[in-house]
């Protein structure tokens, strides 16, 4: 029988083996974790609080398609603790069986997203019909489960080892400067909710409806000398014309941002601390 200290970290990801956010996993935690596949993000929270995985990567922004918006309410919606954050570049790479040319090619599968993100290259490729599918590695996955020749994926090169599949080319996406933050879930190995060593805060709050309210908030993280490195604003069900506000700030002493969230609470109608950690490195463009 495993000892405590053996057992591996259980960890939820979106998508199945082999995808990004395995990478991202792999990256942030090691290798030796075993990983939760999730079809959808509300079945990766409803994983961590059903206690089927001790921690989750989640996608939250790309710097091509931008935020994942229905993520950010899934985090107010359980209130699940963001416990760090990584940033992984995202390399496209076309697959297939092995043995074939991309001019053998008839059809490539892939996310929407990960489309969208080569069709540069495959305007090269004329004669290549792109398909949609659900999941960057599952569309490799069903290649080689199927041995479909003639079909190729747009995957991540984890998605080709993990299933057979031999890369005809590498990096096709259109913008090179391509990254996708990760936020950390539930347990992790940083920091521990509050305290020693966070320098990252991600927060939600409401405001007042009247004239000047987030400029006020915001007036006040400035004064404390806090750095907002994002803001994303979502409507807020059944009231018009009102948001709910999303933020992430970035600081050198923890006592100056505390202050902080003190001094801006009577301004606010709610706040909601989703998490404080230490901020991830961020890429160099």
């Amino acid at each position: 029988m495993e000892t405590a200290q053996h057992i591996k970290k259980r960890v939820a990801i979106q998508g199945v083996q082999g995808c990004f956010h395995e990478q991202a996993a792999r990256l942030y935690y090691g290798e030796e974790i075993d990983v939760v596949e999730c079809l959808s993000f509300e079945a990766l929270f409803t994983c961590l609080k059903q206690g089927e995985a001790n921690g989750a990567v989640m996608a939250i922004e790309n710097t091509v398609s931008g935020g994942l918006l229905p993520n950010y309410s899934l985090l107010q919606k359980y209130e699940i603790p963001v416990t760090g954050e990584i940033y992984l570049r995202i390399r496209q790479n076309l697959m297939a069986l092995p043995g074939q040319s991309i001019e053998e090619l008839e059809e490539v599968h892939s996310h929407y997203m990960a489309i969208a993100q080569t069709r540069e290259f495959f305007r090269h490729y004329p004669h290549i019909r792109l398909v949609e599918s659900e999941d960057t590695a599952k569309s490799a996955k069903e290649i080689a489960l199927n041995g479909r020749r003639k079909t190729g994926a747009v995957a991540s090169t984890l998605a080709a080892d993990l299933f057979g599949l031999e890369i005809l080319q590498t990096g096709i996406e259109t913008h090179k400067q391509n990254y996708t933050r990760f936020l950390i879930l539930g347990d992790a190995p940083d920091v521990a909710n509050t305290g020693s060593g966070a320098n990252k805060s991600s927060v939600c709050f409401t405001i007042p409806h009247r004239r000047g309210s987030l400029s006020q908030v915001l007036s006040i993280f400035a004064f404390y000398d806090l750095d907002l490195t994002k803001i994303q604003s979502l409507p807020i069900p059944g009231k018009e014309w009102q948001y709910f506000f999303y933020a992430d700030l970035t600081f050198e002493e923890y006592g100056r941002y505390r202050e902080a969230m003190n001094a801006a609470l009577p301004l606010l109608d709610n706040l909601k601390i989703l998490g404080e950690y230490r901020k991830g490195e961020k890429p160099v463009f």
